[in-house]
């Protein structure tokens, strides 16, 4: 007797095409157990009939799973359940594993701090004024030329650089891309061996502070600065000491005795977007070679300037070796893309280089080789055209609606960027602030999680324009003016 048809059952909503879920549901009726060997599927017509979809539908589907031994075609007879399919467990599974008996907490060595959140709805496309930094706005990406790039790196022809493992090493075409034509438009000058792939600018700030710093060594951090980075120093149990920024970033001369590795943004100023002034460059990089102590610059987002001339980086302005170059894609192309990279003089490659290759070997080759072809075919600069085309012109947009509103709270910064950094008026909670708003369909970021816990701040928050589009723009900046006026108020009769 075949399988009945009636015994599938289609999720419209689910995810995938058509094709794909009738495969999934039929995979999952084998793997359960409740399809077995030998036994006969629905015609392609009665499933066809049944589920509401084309016949040819059910039989690309029957077809792919023939290819895949799940099913066996038998002339005429129809489709039978593979001998060979995967068989389900032959023990019977437990309903409930039930909670350990193991006192963990006297088992776990060092504790993980928990990260500092920054706070953000994880649904954040569902609402109307999405405020929110760092994520892919989908009408800007180039879908169409990453998927053929994605089918280029996984043709008969790169099967190797696809499925070798490759140990320590990196894709020699993303190197090559860097090195030739990344590196180059910021001023430095390396080679493949000065070269290392991370996953995402995270990872190589990781990889820097775990070589560089000890508990008797001390790290120096901006101060409001990238909460990621603090979480990083903290594991390493170093002296952090926070310098607050101005309207030039980083002022070398607050930096004190006694430093043994400055984190610095001087490009974008994570969170305030301030660029770093060139004098004040060649000052920290003349500190840090009269004083010994290394820089890590995290250039991240230098593509997104609207000036045709850049400042230039720290690392083409060093002439003692002092500085460590942290690039990403992550910003510019999309935050899942999870790769950057380490611009370093050989001998500290070489020793991140093995260190990686102890946590994860290297990053995903299949990764790495999309992202070389993407880069190398002109899709990339392309793309970053587009996007700083469309935030320069939302940008304008925002400060003409700030202006309106009446919100003159933002920090004066360098043309380019994704975001403007807000302060709110005294006495306003912007995580208090940032919680109502949403019930408006608003989203802001509240910046509290940017400072040192010595100097907490509830009144800034980071308003962005790379995920909202311009049409949206002013109602969402009159809402928030209209929160941050009734929140102004409340603070004052208080």
């Amino acid at each position: 007797m075949a399988i009945p048809a009636e015994s599938f059952f289609l999720d419209r909503d689910g995810e995938g095409t058509l094709q794909h879920r009738i495969k999934r549901m039929m995979v999952e009726g084998i793997l359960s157990g409740r399809f077995r060997p030998g036994e006969r599927m629905p015609s392609s017509r009665a499933l066809a009939r049944h589920l509401g979809v084309s016949r040819i539908t059910v039989t690309i589907a029957y077809t792919d799973l023939v290819a895949d031994d799940y099913l066996v075609a038998q002339g005429r007879s129809g489709y039978y359940v593979s001998e060979g399919a995967p068989a389900a467990p032959s023990f019977e599974l437990p309903r409930d594993h039930g909670d350990s008996t193991l006192d963990w907490a006297r088992l776990i060595g060092p504790r993980a701090h928990r990260p500092s959140r920054i706070d953000r709805p994880v649904d954040w496309q569902g609402y109307a004024y999405p405020f929110i930094y760092g994520q892919t706005d989908p009408k800007l990406f180039d879908h169409q030329n990453w998927r053929l790039c994605a089918l280029q790196a996984v043709s008969q022809r790169e099967f190797d650089a696809l499925t070798s493992d490759h140990y320590e090493r990196d894709d020699p075409k993303l190197v090559e891309y860097i090195v030739r034509q990344i590196l180059p438009r910021r001023g430095i000058r390396a080679g493949p061996e000065n070269v290392l792939v991370t996953m995402g600018a995270q990872n190589a700030l990781w990889l820097c502070a775990q070589l560089l710093l000890t508990q008797r060594r001390t790290a120096v951090i901006e101060n409001p600065g990238y909460p990621g980075l603090r979480d990083i120093l903290r594991q390493t149990r170093c002296h952090v000491r926070p310098v607050t920024v101005d309207d030039g970033g980083l002022p070398p001369e607050a930096l004190g005795a006694g430093v043994d590795v400055v984190f610095v943004t001087p490009s974008h100023h994570c969170p305030t977007n301030v660029t770093m002034p060139l004098e004040r460059r060649r000052a920290l990089l003349a500190r840090a070679a009269e004083q010994g102590f290394v820089v890590v610059e995290d250039d991240y987002e230098f593509e997104l300037s609207f000036d045709r001339s850049t400042s230039p980086a720290l690392k083409s302005l060093d002439g003692a070796g002092c500085v460590i170059y942290v690039g990403s894609f992550s910003k510019s192309l999309f935050p899942g893309l999870r790769l950057g990279y380490v611009v370093a003089p050989v001998a500290f490659v070489q020793e991140a280089r093995a260190l990686r290759s102890t946590v994860l070997r290297h990053p995903p080759g299949l990764i790495q080789r999309t992202a070389a072809y993407f880069l190398s075919l002109g899709h990339y600069d392309a793309q970053i055209n587009r996007m700083r085309k469309t935030y320069q012109r939302r940008r304008q947009t925002m400060e003409a609606a700030l202006e309106e509103a009446g919100l003159s709270g933002a920090t004066r910064a360098g043309a380019g960027g994704s975001c403007f950094w807000m302060e709110a008026p005294a006495g306003v909670d912007t995580a208090d602030l940032a919680r109502r708003l949403r019930d408006k369909g608003v989203v802001i970021e509240p910046g509290h999680a940017f400072f040192a816990p010595e100097t907490p701040d509830w009144r800034h928050f980071r308003l962005a324009y790379s995920s909202i589009p311009s049409a949206r723009i002013r109602r969402g900046v009159q809402l928030i003016a209209d929160a941050m006026a009734d929140a102004a108020a409340r603070a004052a009769v208080a």
